[in-house]
């Protein structure tokens, strides 16, 4: 009797025809998602619409209880608004100030969210703009009227792109190894950066040649940043722009800004995914640091052309609040830091023509961004 020996089994892994590939970050974090149905897709424009309306509400909410406010303090609401409307958009050289004051506002904003993303909070955007804008003076104090222009201006916005990495990057090295909160660091930062260049500005850099106020001197005309048309609207909203188209690629098309979402996520999945979580958080700081750095180069060089005791006062701020207003998205980050600085120019006429205090405006932006990011929530999202 013949017996035939029987073949040997055979695994998948031995299977020439079959791959095994080692399950990446993106495998392990995040789930494959079915193909949407077409009743998906009605709902999530539904829940769209459902959350612009809670939005709309809301700012309409927050106006209504600002009126109140106004009344409170003997204005007339109806004609207050009328007036911050026309003030703001009555002609074409009232709307240039809106850019005009949004480029420094849309690059602190930015340097809110890309921190945001790795679940940072990056509350020192005013220091870090006041940081890039000393640099980038330092910079041309430093060269005098002796350089290319070209040159000089290229190695002024290095400089605060640098500075202002290294300021926040700061904050961020002291919550890794020495565990402190950065919004505490970064908040506390301000007023470092604030008295650095009011020591600077009261002695070592002030002009000599000038009217006595504390002061640098005024950066060469050919440093300053080129206007639009006729207008006093310079490039610097053009810089502002390209950073949030920047972002916005940064987040939606690389890795880096894919591993940064993951970190925001979770942390600590993140680190047992292989993440290194330090030097993701480190950058994301350093990077919005340098957004910001880049703000104090645009409102130098576009606007003010010189350091003085109210360089980029609140605007820090302002760009905190639109960054939170707009749920750090780049594209509605742009918006928003706009629309409150629109807001700003607007409140102008709030102190000059219905007599309020110059501090009413920022009561107003308080009220908005308190209406848009809590109010505006579901009540499931309030509850989970």
């Amino acid at each position: 009797m013949t017996v035939t020996p029987t073949p040997p089994a055979t695994s998948p892994a031995a299977d020439d025809s079959t791959t095994v590939t080692d399950p990446t970050v993106e495998d392990v974090l995040v789930p494959a998602v079915p193909a949407e149905e077409p009743d998906a897709v009605d709902d999530r424009w539904l829940r769209a619409l459902r959350v612009t309306g809670r939005t709309i509400a809301a700012i309409l909410g927050a106006l209504a209880i600002f009126g109140v406010v106004m009344a409170m303090k003997g204005a007339n609401p109806l004609n207050a608004f009328a007036e911050m409307i026309t003030t703001t958009f009555s002609s074409p050289k009232a709307v240039g100030e809106i850019f005009i004051r949004g480029a420094p506002i849309i690059l602190a904003a930015l340097a809110v969210t890309v921190p945001a993303r790795a679940g940072l909070i990056n509350v020192g955007g005013e220091g870090q703009l006041v940081i890039g804008g000393v640099a980038a003076a330092g910079v041309s104090l430093a060269l005098g009227t002796g350089a290319s222009p070209g040159l000089a201006m290229a190695l002024m916005i290095m400089a605060a792109l640098v500075a202002g990495a290294l300021w926040a990057g700061l904050a961020a090295a002291l919550r890794l190894w020495v565990g402190i909160n950065e919004s505490v660091t970064t908040l506390l930062m301000n007023y470092i950066a604030l008295d650095f260049m009011l020591f600077l500005i009261y002695d070592p850099w002030k002009d000599r040649q000038g009217s006595g106020q504390p002061a640098t001197p005024a950066i060469p005309v050919g440093e300053r940043l080129p206007l639009i048309g006729t207008s006093r609207v310079h490039m610097g909203i053009a810089i502002a722009l390209i950073a949030t188209a920047a972002v916005w690629l940064v987040f939606k098309k690389t890795s880096w800004g894919f591993r940064l979402g993951v970190v925001g996520g979770n942390a600590e999945a993140a680190r047992r995914a292989g993440l290194r979580v330090g030097v993701l958080l480190l950058s994301a700081m350093a990077v919005g640091g340098a957004l910001a750095g880049l703000g104090g180069f645009v409102q130098l060089a576009g606007t003010e052309f010189k350091l003085r005791p109210g360089f980029l006062v609140t605007y820090g701020y302002i760009g905190f609040l639109a960054s939170w207003l707009a749920k750090h998205r780049p594209v509605p980050v742009l918006l928003s830091a706009l629309l409150l600085s629109a807001i700003a120019i607007g409140g102008d006429s709030l102190q000059l023509d219905s007599k309020l205090p110059a501090a009413s405006v920022n009561i107003l932006m308080a009220l908005l961004l308190l209406a848009v990011f809590g109010f505006s929530k579901s009540k499931k999202a309030m509850t989970a």
